[in-house]
């Protein structure tokens, strides 16, 4: 399993919260991290999870094919965060 999805379910993060923050991400980055930080994830946690998904972004693509997602969506959001 993906190592982000994993953080996300050792922490009974329901797979339709999992989805939801994944098309958040897609439509409104910013909107996104308001939610993960509604999640309930302690706070190491949190940087674990942060800290993987800054240094390996290739998971995000594996995250989002697990899902179902687009991730050319992802990648517009991104450039979208990058620009703001």
């Amino acid at each position: 399993m993906n190592p982000i999805l994993a953080i996300l379910k050792e922490h009974n993060v329901s797979d339709e919260k999992v989805k939801a923050l994944f098309e958040a991400f897609t439509q409104n980055p910013m909107m996104a991290m308001a939610l993960v930080q509604e999640l309930g994830i302690p706070p190491e946690k949190l940087q674990q999870l942060m800290a993987v998904v800054m240094t390996q972004p290739h998971l995000i693509k594996e995250a989002t094919d697990e899902l179902g997602l687009d991730f050319e969506k992802v990648k517009e959001a991104k450039e979208k965060l990058n620009q703001q």
